[in-house]
């Protein structure tokens, strides 16, 4: 059985160190050789390899998938220890390495739970949403041809009663657009002239034939309305992944400024961003 493995083992020993230390009460789903795996050693486990599992595997199915993976991990290692793998300096460093990486997640899992509040979490939602200016918005269709006189008749046509949408599924160059159909837009999505004209037309209008850098255009107004920001719990999962990144980030930010941090000549350093002229 082949699982993801991201220093699993260290994670798993400092994090139930840390679990036991709490008094939690474990429960032992199974024992390799004696030694016992508990519910707690299933969480860990879960933390570490659960977004690599794949999508269909959920509920018991995965639990058990994960219980076989903290099998297998005993086993191994314990194979891995007989064979005197636990020892010398590129084990200590590795060990060191995950030591710290577990303790660092440790402290952002806090550092996350205790800035999204619902309290904080609204305040930036009505921050950024009250930033935002209402804006017109469109829903239209166009037909797009390669001529003017393709686009007059194309316009003849929808004019003198033919569906619209068929007309555009017939001889329009726009392969991405069916029926003609361009969904909602803002008028800073489409070139100037399409959208001058198309902003220009009332719910149900269809244009003079329009020319732009694609070709010449058609095109019909469906409807029009004012562009309004998402709701909270519409964008709620957007301002927690914002919220967290930017209290951790700060929290960085923060202990840097105090540290002593020395780098030799022999650090890497990045090249300096390319600059555009």
């Amino acid at each position: 059985m082949t699982f993801p493995r991201r220093g699993a083992f260290a994670v798993a020993l400092i994090s139930a160190a840390l679990l036991t230390a709490a008094g939690a009460q474990a429960k032992v789903l199974a024992k390799v050789n004696g030694v016992e795996i508990t519910d707690d050693d299933l969480k860990v486990a879960m933390d570490d390899i659960g977004p690599g599992l794949p999508a269909g595997v959920q509920g018991a199915e995965r639990d058990a998938y994960v219980l076989d993976y903290l099998i297998d991990l005993k086993i191994v290692a314990r194979k891995a220890e007989a064979d005197k793998m636990d020892g010398g300096a590129e084990f200590a460093r590795r060990m060191t390495y995950q030591r710290d990486k577990a303790l660092m997640e440790g402290l952002f899992t806090i550092i996350a739970k205790d800035a999204t509040t619902d309290a904080e979490l609204r305040k930036v939602y009505n921050e950024v949403s009250g930033a935002q200016k209402a804006e017109p918005e469109i829903h239209a269709r166009h037909i797009l041809v390669a001529t003017e006189d393709e686009a007059k008749a194309a316009l003849k046509r929808v004019r003198g009663g033919e569906d619209f949408a068929k007309v555009a599924d017939a001889i329009s160059k726009d392969p991405g657009s069916q029926g003609g159909d361009l969904g909602w837009f803002t008028k800073d999505r489409m070139v100037p002239e399409f959208a001058d004209a198309a902003f220009k037309l009332d719910k149900g209008q269809i244009s003079e034939p329009v020319k732009s850098q694609f070709g010449w255009h058609v095109i019909k107004l469906e409807e029009k309305r004012t562009k309004s920001f998402p709701d909270f719990e519409q964008v709620k999962d957007q301002v927690k992944s914002y919220v967290i990144q930017k209290a951790q980030t700060e929290q960085i930010v923060k202990l840097r400024d105090a540290a002593k941090i020395e780098k030799t000549a022999d650090a890497p350093v990045a090249p300096p961003s390319p600059t555009l002229k």
